[in-house]
């Protein structure tokens, strides 16, 4: 079960870069398809989780990063793995 920490800081990290309301960002919420990110906002993002978890997230991952419940389960297993904090 993912941190509830990662959890809002995900959260507050996606809602803050693409300019979206808190109510439109759950787990199950797809980021280019529901709340319009293109992909200058999807690398835009990217560097701000990286800001926000001091860590780097390579290329390959981010593309297979879909909603944001894929985020906070990716950002978790780095986590823990200690490559991101």
């Amino acid at each position: 079960m993912p941190d509830t920490g990662i959890q809002e800081r995900v959260a507050s990290t996606i809602i803050d870069v693409l300019k979206v309301d808190a109510d439109l960002v759950g787990s199950d919420t797809r980021i280019r398809e529901d709340l319009g990110s293109d992909s200058l906002d999807s690398v835009t993002l990217v560097m701000a989780l990286e800001d926000e978890f001091g860590g780097s997230i390579n290329d390959n991952d981010a593309k297979s990063l879909a909603t944001v419940g894929d985020v906070v389960s990716y950002i978790s297993r780095r986590v823990e793995e200690k490559s991101l904090a």
